[in-house]
């Protein structure tokens, strides 16, 4: 079984497209770590391709704010207004889906899928401390968690945590992780539609399950479409830069 991840989509259509085009032929199944929308100018066109593909998809943060299931009090005026005008495109079908999405923790295939920490959909999960209790706690070896739009992750042997560094460099699609059977690891595939880790590629995970081996990749596309298309909806300037400069 080969295991699509993907997670923080946030209404980028040509970031997915481009994933897809990059992974075709790799994988038997896709799952979403969440926020399918939010921040980007597609959340029609994504959710519906969420949706399409019947991918096992759990809610994040922007999906449930989105949805009218928690209030945006405590999102930023950026993802706020961003949020508001997601609302205001949404068809009534795929609003309902995202108002019907699962919450993470949720298992499938051997591993468990989350959005944000293993107890705490809504928590950043960016320093081994926060990591620890998933690590430990998670019924199965691998977890995939998202939210933080940073490609990479932790693993845990014998009361040593350590870092997952598995970035691809520029130039080069991915870098694979060879899991080891006696570690625990946490595992973040990065964002599609809006990384922040320094590196504007869209990023997105393939884990060979048979193999214990996740791939973690990295495909540019043209940024320049998305941008203007965020600038015709009127969202935030600062939005439509940071997709350049990946951060």
């Amino acid at each position: 079984m080969r295991l699509l991840v993907l997670s923080d989509i946030h209404s980028n259509a040509d970031a997915l497209e481009a994933a897809f085009k990059t992974a075709d032929g790799r994988w038997d199944r896709a799952v979403c770590l969440g926020d399918v929308v939010g921040y980007g100018p597609d959340p029609n066109e994504v959710t519906d391709r969420v949706r399409a593909l019947g991918m096992l998809t759990i809610r994040g943060n922007h999906d449930k704010a989105v949805a009218g299931l928690v209030s945006t009090e405590d999102f930023n005026p950026v993802a706020r207004a961003a949020a508001e005008w997601t609302l205001a495109q949404l068809s009534p079908e795929n609003l309902e889906f995202l108002k019907t999405l699962p919450q993470g923790p949720l298992q499938t295939e051997g591993v468990m899928l989350v959005h944000g920490a293993f107890h705490d959909e809504d928590e950043y999960v960016f320093a081994p401390a926060q990591a620890l209790d998933g690590l430990l706690e998670s019924p199965v070896p691998v977890t995939f968690f998202g939210h933080t739009h940073y490609q990479g992750g932790f693993a845990y042997q014998n009361d040593q945590l350590e870092l997952v560094q598995v970035r691809p460099k520029p130039g080069h699609g991915l870098a694979a992780v060879q899991l080891a059977p006696v570690k625990r690891y946490l595992l973040n595939p990065g964002s599609i539609g809006q990384p922040r880790d320094g590196d504007a590629r869209a990023a997105f995970a393939i884990a060979d399950l048979d193999h214990q081996v996740v791939e973690f990749w990295r495909v540019p596309y043209d940024i320049a479409p998305v941008q203007k298309r965020m600038k015709e909806a009127g969202l935030p300037e600062s939005l439509v830069q940071r997709l350049a400069l990946g951060r």
